[in-house]
Parts: structure tokens; sequence; C-alpha cells
């Protein structure tokens, strides 16, 4: 049985070491040397090949090397495979500095600041205490909870909604579409960490803004397809929205001449919240690999009629 790795070849190399050292007896390849083809039982990728089953006829589970696996053809993976999305520490400690800054940024008034410092202006504006930010995350998977568990710790009153529904403590939860306007009322600083579905492509559009309190921000870090630009832009523009944090856009770069590159009121990072680390994702594939054997249920193992 081996093990075949199809994503960024330099962090291959570091998964292949440590397989060498923690996993000795399985055979390790990166992508496009992949030794014997039927010998292949275990795929890591960022984009499995097209068929996978036509280039590796003995596949027996697919893991994603990132968080989400909406950058998968879902359809050309057989039903009787399992598709794994990442779940390790790594992933969750980036996503909590990242959204935890962001936060911080818009609440201490950063960008306020920062048209202040280009104008050469000195002028002190009134602290609010974080008792007076609402923060609402949407999605409530291992990313939203933990970024709640942290922001809770600030004194910031905490919401999160999801479809299915969640229990955090010291965190208000919402459950479903009946519930989504009334979280969104109480939003003033909004968080998206969901996953990129048929029914959350476009949601950040212009009707959902409508419904935030005027002023409020955004903290985008789920997927770019979520959000309307040109929306953004408009909201933006009316005051309906004070400012806006993305790690995601679409497409990956945006153009050149795109607006939000240049917009005072929007700070873009280039989808850096938060990566896999070889160590920690090495450990967590390992631990799943033993549950395959041992017919346990794999962490991270999506529901394909979700598509997460």
């Amino acid at each position: 049985m081996s093990f075949l790795y199809k994503a960024d070849p330099a962090r291959g190399a570091q998964w292949a070491h440590l397989f060498a050292q923690k996993s000795p007896d399985m055979p390790f390849h990166i992508w496009p040397n992949i030794g014997d083809a039927a010998a292949i039982r275990y795929l890591a990728a960022w984009q499995p090949p097209e068929d996978p089953t036509r280039t590796l006829p003995n596949l027996e589970v697919i893991f994603s090397v990132g968080a989400g696996v909406d950058q998968f053809d879902l359809s050309g993976v057989p039903a009787h495979i399992p598709v794994v999305r990442m779940i390790e520490p790594g992933i969750v400690e980036g996503m909590v500095e990242y959204v935890t800054q962001a936060v911080l940024t818009i609440h201490r008034d950063l960008f306020d600041y920062a048209l202040q410092q280009q104008q050469q202006t000195w002028q002190a504006l009134p602290v609010q205490p974080a008792s007076s930010r609402r923060i609402g995350v949407l999605g409530l998977g291992v990313l939203g909870t933990a970024v709640l568990e942290r922001l809770r710790l600030f004194g910031f009153p905490c919401a999160g909604w999801s479809r299915s529904g969640a229990s955090i403590e010291g965190v208000d939860c919402y459950a479903g579409t009946d519930s989504l306007d009334a979280f969104l009322a109480r939003s003033d600083i909004l968080i998206c960490l969901l996953p990129l579905t048929t029914a959350t492509r476009g949601l950040l559009d212009r009707s959902l803004f409508s419904k935030l309190p005027r002023g409020a921000a955004l903290v985008q870090t789920g997927r770019g397809p979520h959000l309307n630009q040109e929306d953004l832009l408009a909201a933006l523009a009316s005051g309906q929205l004070g400012s806006a944090i993305l790690d995601v856009t679409d497409p990956e770069p945006l153009p050149a001449a795109h607006p939000l590159w240049s917009h005072p009121r929007v700070r873009i990072t280039p989808h850096i919240a938060s990566a896999t680390r070889p160590d920690s994702a090495v450990d967590v594939i390992l631990d799943n690999l033993r549950r395959h054997r041992e017919g346990l249920p794999m962490i991270g193992q999506i529901d394909r009629t979700r598509g997460y």
C-alpha cells in the first residue's frame, strides 16, 4: 500500500520526510512520480486527477490538504471512496490568529488611523469597550467555534450562525435560515467562515448587507465566491458597511485594476489566513489511516449530500 501526495511539491518534500520518520513502512510518492499506480491506496491532494480511479485503480481514500473540498470535482470521485478534509491544529491556530487581528483592527479604528497617518493627523478617536461591539460568525465548524471561543475572552458579545445549529459556551447560537436575519441584525462585525456550497455561493450580497447594523464591518475568510464584490463596493459607498478585511477573493488574485485593491476601507491579504502545517497535518493523516484500517470514522470525512 502506497501514499500519493499531489499538491505543492516543496510541502510534499516535507511530508515525505515526516512519513519516512513516522511511517517508514509506507511508500510515499509525490505527483507526478507515482510509482506503481496499482499500489496507491491513499491520495492527499489540493485537486485530485480528473478521473482518480482511472489513474489510481485501487484508491481507497482521498484527503484534501486544505480545510475545504470545494476545489474538488466530487462528481468525478466514486461514491464508495471517502473524501476527508483537513482538520489539524495548524489550520485552526492560524485562522484564530488572523481573525483576531482582523477584529481588533476594526475594533480599535486602525482603518481610520491609517488614513490619519497618510494625512499626518494626530487625533485620538473615542475608544469603544469590547462589550459594545457585537461579533457574529457565519459557520460553526471547527474554525468558527475556535474563533468564537477566543474572541469572547476579549469581552465581545459573540454569536454564531449555522444551518444545523451548535452549542458553544458563552456564545448565542442561531440555527437555520429563519434565524439568519435576527443574527445579522446584532452583528457589528460579521466574520464568514462558511464552507462553499451551492447554498452559500454569493450569500454575502446586497440583501445580506442591508440586514446588518449600519456601519458594520466584514471579515471574509471563507471562500472568494461567497462574496458579491460589486455589492460590497456599493455597501461601502453608501456607508451601510464601514470596512472590510478580505483574505479570499474571486478570482485569486484580483485583476490589477479592480477597485477593491485601492479602496481605503478595504484590506486584502493573499489567502494566507491559515495554512496546513506539515508536521501536524501528517500526524492527523496517519491517525486517519489508522482509523480507516480499523473501520472507524475518519476525522473530517465529508457528507457528500452537504458538500462539507
